[in-house]
């Protein structure tokens, strides 16, 4: 994999470069909150694949480990708009039976971490604007008990990988040519399926049977 492709709208960069606070992302909406990401190896030629089958269910993987196979509304969603958008790309669905040249296989990632933060250090010793000499206590200087909290993050993605099983060769290995992954707020909204695959494929001109 050798090209990298990020996008992100336009308004969510001006939010983050705009911003004086120590919140930038509360200024931006949801869908401007989401990055599309497509990785994709630079020497597969993709006029040369015909067929492709797709999974009938999604992996889940929390923590980088397979915890189920599901198909939820959600998943059933993006399988089908995975399908649709490979047929307009010019490919033909076959079962996977019948050898298809790509294979794609669909995941929802979790990640939980857990941090800690110093109140005082995040938001800064502003009483320390006061000299002591206005309380009475020339000379003096300012202390704070440090007090720290804990908190946790659970971030989401949404992974498309397409496979090469045409070429798959003699050392037993399947290469991966192409991948999306979509992050953000509402990155797991049924309503919004569609405009994440069709993001995935518009920044993915090279993708497609007939070029």
């Amino acid at each position: 994999m050798k090209n990298i492709f990020l996008t992100i709208s336009a308004a969510a960069v001006m939010g983050l470069l705009g911003s004086c606070t120590k919140e930038p992302l509360n200024n931006i909406n949801e869908d401007e909150s989401r990055i599309y990401i497509t990785n994709y190896d630079s020497t597969a030629s993709f006029s040369a694949y015909k067929t492709f089958s797709i999974v009938d269910s999604v992996s889940v993987i929390n923590n980088n480990q397979l915890t189920q196979k599901a198909i939820t509304d959600y998943d059933a969603a993006v399988i089908a708009a995975v399908k649709a958008r490979m047929g307009q790309q010019g490919y033909t669905l076959v079962n996977k039976s019948q050898d298809p040249d790509l294979g794609i296989n669909v995941s929802r990632i979790y990640n939980t971490s857990t941090g800690i933060v110093s109140y005082p250090d995040y938001w800064g010793a502003y009483y320390g604007y006061w000299d002591p000499f206005y309380w009475g206590y020339p000379g003096y200087g300012y202390g704070f008990p440090a007090y720290y909290g804990t908190y946790q993050i659970r971030e989401g993605a949404l992974s498309i990988d397409a496979l090469d099983l045409k070429d798959a060769g003699a050392d037993k290995k399947i290469k991966g040519v192409w991948m999306g992954l979509v992050r953000g707020s509402g990155v797991f909204r049924t309503a919004n399926v569609p405009g994440h695959i069709n993001s995935l494929f518009d920044q993915s001109g090279y993708f497609k049977a007939n070029q």
